[in-house]
Parts: structure tokens; sequence; C-alpha cells
């Protein structure tokens, strides 16, 4: 079925010829060409961006402006700015490139392994965050298990920031180098010090008014793909007939209907993998204790606007997939190249990871080019902003005041954070030339996930919900947890035999590894800290008020109508979730 039949022949009629998507003889050759009404968009957003910065710069002169936004934003502008912290170039080329790779399966990633995490954030877990007044997850490590935690805890956020920072940095300058022909390092220093001054600037106030704009550029500039390549496909019947017609071999269009092997997907996973290892540890554990996307809720106005914010996400979170993923499903309906692994790329071919880029270039012309461009650019500033920013707040308040300098003033202290948002930009650019060992740029993040972020959930939630938990408990839990992780990782790397014992499977891809790898690392955590805390003293009960279920109280929400409740909001979008699993299942 043709959802648009008098639309087709103008896409035909107007879109890049076909040679345009040849892979080029040189690497650095380039696919399209800007105009100036191109390059006047570009140079317009640069301009807002810093322009935001320096105009912020003057609201910013105390730490809790500068690290927290001075808790002014409501739960609209939290919201916007929590989804758009995590909707950065990574996320748009990413999970591009991964549907490509794995087909509509890595939809799972926006739905099951987001939406639930963010509803449990906003009811359960946020007012421990938010009445605590910590300033970062670290922080509340701090406060619950002591400081040997705290600095265990921030220590491996900080090295995984820096980390994910260059990941970021890679995404934008391949997007530049593949469109435009730009040289990769040119493309790096320009945009990643763009986001340093903006945010060493005005902060996390720069940071999210930033993330706020970014997040209607990018969908008003991604929006062209899945929109002109619907056309193209014919609907998406059209779309599903094609790349039935292109892979006979496997099922690319279905959720969970080849989920009940490790054989019949193309990713090499079973259902438990995606319900256990993404939907409840590597979400829960990067939605609930990530700090780049927790540190734009703790920055609400009040409890009730914190709790919010992550539950209005969940609704522009649902719809995500439509600019994210849907274009690496239309590239295995209407390219005529085929991509290979990042590792695997030769002269005359592109990798998974250039999927948008190579889309883009179909459907865009003068004008689009340069809104498509800038969405990109836009994407690729506000994930950056948002680990440099968090980066900062964490390198701060959790390791340079606690151990380097611990009675300064306030004034250091927004100082200390814009240095090391200078510096954390420069380290971060050493690490973007990492990504290329990995197949695809997802699987390298989500190897980082299950390193860092799943053990941190198992602490953090046996933190808030059971008061028997021990510093001691605490600390070895997150100890063991990663190292077992890591271990892991190195274990399959050095004998790929071990892949059938970690990943149930020797069929197992990377990305079926990562989820139960996260899901190994969070039991070993969570049984390490309840062992080691039954052996040791607990804190008083009078220590950990604000801190814990049972020892906390949380204001009630019974006096305002139903349709004021956070709760009456994530029950709503429980249910769009559910009705979303049951359409593409």
């Amino acid at each position: 079925m043709n959802l648009f039949p008098n639309l087709a022949p103008l896409v035909f009629a107007t879109r890049m010829p076909l040679l345009w998507l040849v892979a080029p003889d040189d690497a650095t050759s380039r696919l399209i060409s800007l105009h100036r009404v191109d390059i006047a968009i570009i140079a317009i957003y640069f301009a807002m961006v810093l322009g935001i910065g320096f105009y912020l710069k003057k609201y910013t002169q105390s730490g809790e402006d500068f690290f927290l936004a001075g808790r002014e934003m409501s739960a609209w502008v939290a919201g916007l700015s929590f989804v758009s912290a995590n909707l950065g170039t990574l996320e748009l080329m990413g999970w591009a490139a991964a549907a490509y790779q794995y087909g509509i399966l890595a939809t799972h990633w926006y739905w099951v392994g987001a939406i639930p995490a963010m509803l449990f954030l906003g009811v359960v877990m946020m007012p421990f965050y938010y009445i605590s007044k910590t300033h970062s997850v670290p922080g509340y490590l701090q406060l619950r298990y002591g400081e040997s935690t705290r600095f265990l805890g921030a220590f491996c956020f900080g090295f995984m920031t820096i980390l994910m920072s260059g990941i970021n940095m890679y995404a934008m300058a391949l997007v530049l180098r593949v469109v435009l022909g730009w040289n990769i390092h040119f493309s790096i220093w320009v945009s990643s010090l763009t986001v340093g001054v903006y945010v060493a600037l005005g902060g996390l106030f720069s940071a999210i008014f930033n993330e706020v704009l970014q997040f209607f550029l990018i969908w008003l500039g991604a929006l062209l793909i899945p929109i002109l390549g619907l056309v193209e496909a014919g609907g998406w019947n059209g779309l599903v007939a094609r790349i039935h017609q292109n892979l006979p071999q496997g099922d690319y269009t279905h959720l969970w209907r080849t989920m009940g092997s490790f054989t019949d997907n193309p990713m090499g996973i079973h259902w438990t993998g995606i319900v256990f290892g993404l939907g409840w540890v590597i979400s829960f554990g990067y939605w609930t204790t990530d700090f780049l996307v927790v540190q734009r809720v703790l920055a609400a106005k009040d409890l009730r606007a914190a709790k919010l914010a992550p539950i209005l996400g969940s609704y522009f979170k649902m719809a995500v997939p439509f600019i994210v993923i849907l274009p690496g499903l239309l590239a295995l309906a209407v390219l005529p190249v085929h991509l290979v692994p990042e590792s695997a790329v030769t002269a005359g071919q592109h990798s998974y990871n250039e999927v948008l880029p190579l889309m883009l270039a179909r459907y865009c012309g003068p004008g689009l080019l340069g809104l498509g461009i800038t969405a990109l650019i836009a994407g690729f500033m506000s994930g950056m902003a948002g680990n440099v920013s968090a980066f900062a707040t964490v390198w701060t308040y959790d390791l340079y005041r606690p151990f380097l300098r611990r009675d300064a003033s306030d004034q250091h202290y927004v100082a200390m954070g814009r240095w090391c948002t200078i510096l954390g930009v420069l380290v971060s650019i050493g690490t973007a030339y990492f990504v290329m060992q990995f197949k695809s740029i997802m699987d390298y993040v989500q190897a980082l996930f299950s390193f860092f972020v799943a053990p941190l959930f198992g602490t953090v939630l046996l933190g808030m919900l059971w008061k028997r938990a021990t510093p001691a408990g605490g600390f070895w839990g997150l100890l063991l947890g990663t190292a077992s992780s890591i271990g892991m990782y190195a274990l399959v790397k050095a004998n790929h035999n071990w892949l059938a014992v970690i990943a149930l499977s020797g069929e197992a891809k990377d990305m079926a590894e990562n989820m139960y790898r996260a899901l190994w690392s969070w039991l070993i955590c969570v049984i390490v800290t309840v062992v080691v805390s039954l052996m040791t003293r607990p804190k008083p009960i009078e220590e950990l008020s604000g801190l814990v279920y049972g020892a906390t109280a949380v204001p009630s929400e019974g006096h305002l109508p139903l349709v004021k409740r956070p709760i009456f909001w994530a029950g709503v979008a429980l249910v769009l979730f559910l009705v979303l699993q049951w359409i593409f299942w």
C-alpha cells in the first residue's frame, strides 16, 4: 500500500542522482557540496549557541547556578533538556547504523530500553535525589555509603564521560567528512571547542537552554529523511516488502516475534537478554543513575517538576524512533550499496555508521541540506554539552573538592568548573579515535554502559530501597561488579569460546553480548553488596533520612487534581508504551 501515491514522482524528480550514493574512490571525497544558503544556516546556528553562552554568563555566578542552573527549571524545560541531552549525534547516527545492522530490534533501546526506566525515575527515585539536595549521583553515593564509594563512582563516571564525549566528536566529524569532505581533525576541533566555550561560559544554564533549542532543530532537520524515504518506499507496507525482498534470510521488521530463539533474529539474542539485560539493567542503570541525564532533572524548580520532567520526556522518547530508527530501515530498503562494519571498510565502501549521511545526501538539496546538517551539528552539541557539563560537576564536587581542595570559596569551584570543562573537551578529543575498533558506534556505547552503568544501578537501587545496605557493601559491590564486567569483556576478546557462556549462545552478536554482560555484572554487584552488608554494621537509621525508603517522608500529592499528579501521566505513558509493543509485535 502506497501511503503517498501523489508525492512519489516529486521525490524521484528532485532527489540527488543515484550516482552520488556510490562510494567515492577517495575516503575524503564528499558526496555533496554546500550552497550559500546552507552555509548561512549553519553559521547562524553557531552564532546563536555562542550568543546564548555569552548572554547567560552573567546569570551563572554561584556554584548552584553553574552546576545546577539555580534549580529554577520548569518541568517542561527540564523534561525537554532531559531527552535532548540523550538525543545527540551519537543517537542519530549510532542507532541509524544499528537499525541497518539489526533491523527494527534497535527500537527496543527507545521503548523497552527507556520508557519504564524514565517512569521509574520520576515516580520512585527522583524524591531521594531531590530531597537530599545532592549535586550529583556520586554525591548521593557519598551521603548513602561514604567517601570511598563516592570516589569510585565519580572516577568511573568521569572516565566513561570522557569516552562518551569522544564518540560524539567522532560521530560529528564522520558526518562532515562523508557528506562535505571536510578534514576530520578540523571538524573535531572546531565543533568541540565551540561546545567547550558556551558550556564554560554559562554552565548548566547554557547547556539546558541550548539543548531545548537543539531539540527542536534536531526534529525539524531530521524529519526530512523519514518523510521523503517513506514516500519513495511506498509507505510502511512498501518499506517492509522491500526489506524482505532485499534480505530474504532474516526478519528485520518485527520487535518480538523473532525473539524466541537466538538464531531467528539479526542480533542473535533471546528475549531474556532484551527484557532483563536491556529492559532492566542497562535501561534502569542509564536513565536513573547516569548523571548526564539526571543532572537535568535536578535543575527542576520543585519536587513535582522534578518528578514530572522524566515522565514528560518519556512521551517525546517514544516518538524518537521515527527520526532515528526509521532512516536505518529505509536504508535497508532503498540504498543500492551494501554497508559493512567500520573495522572492515576498504576503498570504495561505506560503514554502518555512515547510514544517516548517505540518506541525507540522497534526499536533501540546497536549503534542506543546510537544515539537515544543522540538525546533526545540533545533535552533536547537545550530546557533547551534556557530557562536559556533567563531567565538570562530578570532577569539581565529587573529586576535586573532597579530595584536593576541601575549603575553597564558591567562586573558586565555579572557576574550576569552567577550566575543567575546557580540559575535559581537550582530553575527550583523544578518545575520538578509539571508536574505529568497533563494528558500529552503538556497540561501543553499550559496552561502556555494561562496564560502568549496570553495576552502579545495583548500588544505587539497594541504597534507596534497603536500609540494611552498609558502606562496605556498597563499595565492594560496585567495585567487583564493575571489575567483573570488564573481565568478561576481556575473556571474550581473548577466547571467543567464552561468548557461549556469557551470552548463552555462540551465535550472539556484539550487542547481545553487551546485554548479558550487563545482567551478570548487575547480579554480581547486588549479591556482593547484600553478602558484605549482612556481615558489616549498617548506618544508624537517623543518618538515612532523605536517602532510603522507610526513613524518608516524601511529600504527598493527594491534594492535587488527578491530572496534575505525576503518577497519572506516568500511567498514561505506560499504556501508550504497551500499545506500541502490540502494534509492532
